[in-house]
């Protein structure tokens, strides 16, 4: 199910900017009408971020204040950023960009590419697999299918937190990382995957941001045409920003603050790709004038999910565990959470798809009944025993609806039929829209009864009988609607990638369930060794387990099933024991020691305008101050410079364009954006401080030990008036 509300299919555009507002709870209004300045939003699971943000983008629109062209909406997923689309056109804000990062990097590095570099943009390759693969034989050694995949993932992640090949060993191991492989040859195959690339004029995706980065760091101009073109921010999933993200964050918004970010701390469950929740619990202290909205109203689940989505989180820790928010269920009671033993995971796969089998049978729709697994290998059981039972499924994860084949030849005997429906005869009996669209799509292969059994056959006729179930909608809402407005819907809602749903019950990992909703949800193999996963040994990775089982929790709005098997095989040693997060919730376990305080209330803390002083920190240290002035500086460029943008600069202008040129030789010798070595930032205050040793250098923000150990001799060197040989190592 994609919809995050269970609102009609299509609503009525409010026909003010007042009305944009109706239907808001107090703390969701406060973020719709909070429209300048900094606002972060803390949103617990359920608590309609979605609606609140959009809400807040079109109200600013419908009244005058934001340009539509002027505001860049950004998140993480396609689906995301095409549901966000389709909500702002229900409410009247079309024109409103509402992209993932690297689309939104991607269009903008397309356009400005022939003038910040010149010549045609290199190609953009969909995979890397094949390239690691190219790399790894380059190097003669040898990966199979699983670790060529690993090593792929380490690439990714190094892109994203801005490691070089060089240094991937020592940054693995401070963030905690099993390499694959020897974290030598992962730095190996890492330098030969990029020559790769250079060799055959390919980038990769995480090139775009990476290179739109650099454009914008090194091309005053072109951010400023950027940042002219947009005034206006907001950021979904803000918990997901890896370093890179954010620096592009930074550059699109320049010395200005018209940020919203939105997220949950306790949804963080994707640091393996370098997200950090950071950055949104670091808000309050970037921007001290922050307005602080927490979403706690739980419109999703009932009290009895939301009962258990608290307690798991009343047991966790860490620094995510201290933001969490305490849910209050707004729904009617429901029935408790059924936790249930099997012997086997056969047998654990059959009890879900029987249960499965009676709900349907009692009338819950397939599409409001998800299965949801820790990994993608433990989705072939319940494939086949849902196909046993009889029940139709769909695999999430799988193709885009308006990329497969099936929809998009709907698509074009919809679009014929619109326009010389006239001469067909299969439209003579048609006397309303959704027969017409039956009528049309019989042609097609959708019949009015299912045909038997699953697999292709049975995935294409739940593609067409999507479509026919949306002209019934679309015609019930819009009575007197003819078949060249349901295409002209079918067309912006592919481009919007707003799909109908398919009425199937939805098989999905943990992962790809994020975002998602179900009535009724069953949680499987809840079991030690799954979850937490065996490989999670870290105390900050039994935690992400811990969250990852919070956001399965918390997709169920009704029923939820929580499920585990004592062994694997049929006949196996019973030796598996059922998930530690269940302790002291499931029936019959004793608790573990856990914490006792309160998540964060709802509510809202309002920022004092224009406050340039130091937001209270967890820990305390002492305030930066302005070398000139005296003032405390909170802005990080200045915090780099350790003084006011506007106070005098004793900068020596021939140390800092010497330190640039060294800086454009560091770039092209390691093959990385100049940033990446330096910022302009950290070079300006070197070169207003002019370290003479290396204690001096280390206290210039911007200069981290790996930097100091990497580049200090050279960087030392041009400040006592010398120039290293280029291009010299540093390791």
């Amino acid at each position: 199910m994609t919809a995050a509300t269970h609102s009609t299919l299509f609503p009525q555009v409010p026909d003010s900017a007042d009305a944009v507002l109706d239907g808001l709870d107090p703390e969701q209004r406060e973020v719709a009408t909070a429209l300048h300045g900094p606002v972060c939003v803390l949103a617990g699971a359920g608590t309609g971020k979605t609606r609140a943000i959009t809400h807040r983008i079109a109200y600013g629109v419908r009244a005058g204040i934001l340009q539509p062209s002027s505001v860049l909406a950004v998140t993480f997923t396609n689906r995301a950023a095409g549901e966000m689309r389709g909500r702002l056109r229900q409410l009247g804000a079309g024109g409103v960009q509402a992209r993932t990062f690297h689309s939104a990097a991607l269009r903008q590095l397309q356009y400005f590419w022939p003038k910040a570099i010149g010549g045609s943009m290199p190609r953009l390759v969909d995979r890397k697999i094949q390239l690691v693969a190219d790399a790894a034989a380059a190097c003669r050694i040898r990966l199979d299918r699983g670790e060529l995949r690993d090593v792929t993932a380490e690439i990714e992640w190094s892109k994203v937190t801005q490691t070089v090949p060089a240094d991937y060993a020592p940054a693995a191991a401070k963030a905690g990382r099993e390499a694959p492989r020897d974290p030598a040859e992962i730095a190996q195959l890492y330098a030969a995957y990029e020559d790769v690339k250079r060799e055959r004029s390919v980038i990769d995706f995480e090139d775009v941001l990476l290179l739109t980065v650099a454009v914008l760091q090194d091309r005053h101009d072109i951010a400023e045409q950027v940042r002219a073109q947009y005034q206006h921010f907001v950021v979904d999933e803000y918990q997901d920003v890896s370093p890179l993200q954010q620096r592009l964050l930074e550059l699109w918004l320049g010395e200005r603050d018209d940020l919203c970010v939105v997220g949950d701390a306790s949804q963080t469950i994707y640091s393996f790709t370098g997200a950090t929740p950071d950055h949104l619990l670091d808000f309050r202290t970037r921007h001290p004038g922050a307005t602080v909205v927490k979403l706690v109203r739980d419109y999703r689940s009932t009290p009895q999910v939301v009962h258990l989505a608290n307690g798991l989180l009343a047991q966790a820790r860490g620094r995510a565990a201290d933001h969490r928010l305490e849910l209050v269920s707004q729904r009617p009671p429901g029935p408790e959470p059924v936790y249930t033993e099997y012997t086997d995971e056969p047998a654990e796969a059959e009890g879900a798809a029987r249960r499965i089998r009676e709900l349907m049978d009692a009338g819950v729709p397939a599409a409001e009944i998800a299965v949801l697994f820790r990994t993608n290998a433990q989705s072939e059981t319940y494939e086949q025993a849902l196909a046993d039972a009889g029940v139709p499924y769909q695999l999430r994860g799988a193709e885009r609806f308006f990329d497969r084949p099936e929809v998009r030849k709907a698509g074009v005997a919809l679009r014929g039929a619109a326009r010389f429906g006239g001469n067909d005869s299969l439209l003579d009996d048609a006397v309303d829209l959704p027969s017409q669209v039956r009528a049309v799509l019989s042609g097609e292969g959708w019949t009015p009864q299912p045909p038997a059994g699953s697999g292709a056959v049975r995935e294409r006729w739940e593609s067409l009988a999507a479509l026919v179930n949306l002209a019934q909608d679309f015609a019930a809402a819009k009575p007197g609607a003819t078949l060249a407005d349901l295409v002209a819907e079918l067309d912006e809602r592919a481009n919007a990638q707003h799909a109908p749903t398919v009425q199937g019950v939805t098989l999905a990992s943990l992962h790809s369930a994020k975002g998602l909703e179900w009535d009724v949800v069953f949680l499987v193999g809840v079991a030690e060794g799954m979850m937490p996963i065996t490989y999670a040994k870290t105390d900050e990775q039994i935690e992400e387990e811990r969250r990852l089982l919070y956001v399965g929790v918390t997709r169920a709005r009704e029923r939820l099933h929580l499920s585990w098997a004592l062994s694997r095989s049929p006949g196996g040693r019973p030796s598996r024991r059922p998930s530690r997060f269940l302790d002291g919730l499931r029936p019959g376990s004793t608790a573990t020691t856990g914490r006792t305080s309160a998540g964060g209330a709802g509510g809202i803390e309002r920022g004092i305008p224009g406050t340039r002083g130091s937001a209270p920190r967890r820990v305390q240290r002492t305030p930066a101050r302005c070398r000139v002035c005296g003032r405390t500086l909170t802005d990080a460029g200045e915090m780099k410079l350790m003084r006011c943008d506007d106070c005098p600069s004793d900068m020596n202008e021939g140390l800092y364009e010497r330190l640039r040129e060294w800086r454009a030789d560091q770039a092209r010798s390691s093959g990385q954006p100049a940033f990446c070595v330096f910022t302009d930032r950290t070079l300006m205050a070197i070169a207003e401080t002019a370290p003479d040793d290396e204690h001096e250098l280390a206290r210039i923000p911007g200069v981290g030990m790996r930097k100091l150990t990497r580049y200090g001799a050279d960087v030392l060197a041009i400040c006592a008036g010398q120039y290293p040989e280029a291009g010299a190592d540093q390791d």
